[in-house]
């Protein structure tokens, strides 16, 4: 049996809201006929912003969107995007796909995204093609009630009171497709736009530098070392891959039961990346003031056969969302130095949450694994010491369960997922005496999937058992995520 002991006297703190955060990068169909489908489309939509997108968003309590990118976000000029939708400009998207952008969803239409969901907005600055400028005037336009000429063109275009954007992101993947500087050279770029982030009444930014891919500590090294006092975020980039290389990243649904646990044991390694980052931040800023921003990260596989490989599209299964429960069970564990995280990507995109086809929409597993997950947002970790066997291969071998906690309002949420494809595991839950307890599970084969026309994933109730002591007894079945509440 395995044993998950809470110590309600042990936390590393508050866990973020916005660790339950979303990403929507104009690629693919992630905005348009994702969440946006146009004021005159059959589609039920709200100045066109489809209505059905951000029922679901609202339901799983998404705190904050990131937008518009991604590598989008280097090319991406604010200005082509506000005012007559009939004059807007034109461009090519060169990173995805090669596609006819019209700049139809701009700023208006993104904060107004926002708005309906309920979200705060996070965004990213164009650091790679942009200038200082242009930044700061973008700033402006959101942030300031005053009446320069800029703020004059947002009364202009309909919106009177200014939106208190508060995330900044200044590039992204700099060392990539934003720029490939190197850290030195980024530190410096970074030090000058961010002086440029200006505060206008209350509307103070919160400003994210671009931070590492996967293991670059050295970037991390150098950022910290050279602009450490000026940021109050650092990204970090990490997805998961099932093939060995970028070009063969293997397949969404075709996988055998090794890529599986191949799969699960490359996702988990997010903890060792958290970690690092953090042990290299802690040596410039052992009070933790500058949070841990993954505002990229998921399953990256290969395209669906037949579809646009630029727009990378791909189907998820009952693997993908074991993935989530992993990665965010990592993030609230440690949450005294993540502050956000930002699933890549939000519809029709990588690790999406949503899949759209005309007016249907399709809730994918990592949709409900957000769910189950949401109790989370604002509570208080509570340490939990998780004994359980060890499941996969010889060479994929990891622990069968993962788990995370948090108290709020004198309830417990209890976070775990049963890795194991094939066995069920029988838990205890000790450490706090339970009075009541219910819980709600996702399980399925590990291919399952839900898909327009059959969707058989769903959350269901979950039988517990209360023993005289007051543990909680339950089986989890193979391959599944529960939510379990205690109080």
């Amino acid at each position: 049996m395995a044993v998950i002991t809470l110590n309600p006297l042990r936390s590393r703190g508050t866990i973020s809201k916005n660790i339950y955060g979303h990403f929507s990068e104009h690629l693919g169909r992630c905005i348009y006929q994702g969440l946006y489908v146009g004021e005159g489309s059959s589609v039920p939509n709200v100045r066109g912003i489809r209505t059905a997108a951000v029922e679901a968003l609202k339901k799983i309590g998404v705190p904050v969107l990131r937008w518009p990118g991604g590598c989008f976000a280097d090319e991406y000029h604010w200005q082509d995007g506000i005012g007559p939708k009939e004059g807007r400009r034109r461009m090519v998207n060169t990173n995805w796909g090669g596609v006819v952008e019209d700049n139809s969803f701009g700023t208006h239409e993104f904060m107004d995204l926002c708005e309906q969901v309920g979200c705060d907005a996070y965004i990213n600055a164009n650091v790679g093609s942009g200038t200082v400028r242009e930044m700061a005037e973008w700033l402006e336009y959101l942030n300031s009630d005053g009446d320069s000429t800029v703020v004059q063109a947002r009364r202009a275009n309909g919106r009177k009171d200014s939106w208190g954007v508060k995330y900044w992101g200044v590039g992204n993947e700099s060392w990539g497709c934003g720029g490939n500087m190197r850290p030195e050279y980024y530190a410096d770029v970074y030090r000058r736009y961010q002086t440029y982030c200006r505060t206008y009444g209350d509307h103070k930014p919160f400003r994210i530098a671009c931070g590492a891919s996967n293991g670059d500590y050295h970037w991390t090294e150098v950022l910290m070392r050279e602009a450490a006092r000026y940021m109050d975020g650092l990204s970090l980039h990490y997805y998961t891959l099932c093939g060995d290389t970028w070009e063969q990243k293997g397949s969404a649904t075709e996988f055998t039961v090794e890529d599986y646990y191949k799969t699960l044991k490359r996702a988990a390694f997010m903890e060792e990346l958290v970690s690092g980052h953090d042990a290299v931040m802690s040596r410039y800023d052992p009070e933790k003031r500058i949070g841990l921003v993954v505002d990229e990260w998921g399953t990256w596989y290969d395209v669906e056969p037949g579809t646009n490989p630029g727009f990378l599209f791909q189907q998820n299964t009952m693997r993908d969302a074991m993935v989530a429960a992993i990665t965010l069970n990592i993030f609230n564990r440690h949450c005294d130095r993540v502050i956000m995280a930002n699933l890549a990507q939000t519809v029709n995109v990588l690790q999406s949450v949503l899949l759209t086809e005309g007016d249907q929409v399709v809730l994918t597993p990592t949709y409900h694994v957000f769910d189950l997950y949401q109790a989370h947002q604002g509570g208080r970790e509570v340490d939990c010491f998780l004994q359980t066997d060890s499941t996969g291969t010889e060479q994929w071998s990891l622990d069968q369960l993962t788990a995370s906690a948090s108290e709020k309002n004198g309830k417990y949420t209890v976070t775990v997922a049963n890795l194991d494809a094939e066995k069920p595991s029988e838990l205890r839950l000790t450490g706090i005496r339970a009075e009541k307890a219910c819980a709600r599970v996702l399980s399925g084969e590990i291919h399952e999937k839900n898909d327009f026309g059959a969707s058989p994933l769903a959350i269901r109730p979950l039988e517990v058992r209360l023993s005289e002591a007051g543990d909680v007894c339950l089986t989890l079945p193979a391959c599944s995520v529960a939510e379990i509440t205690l109080s």
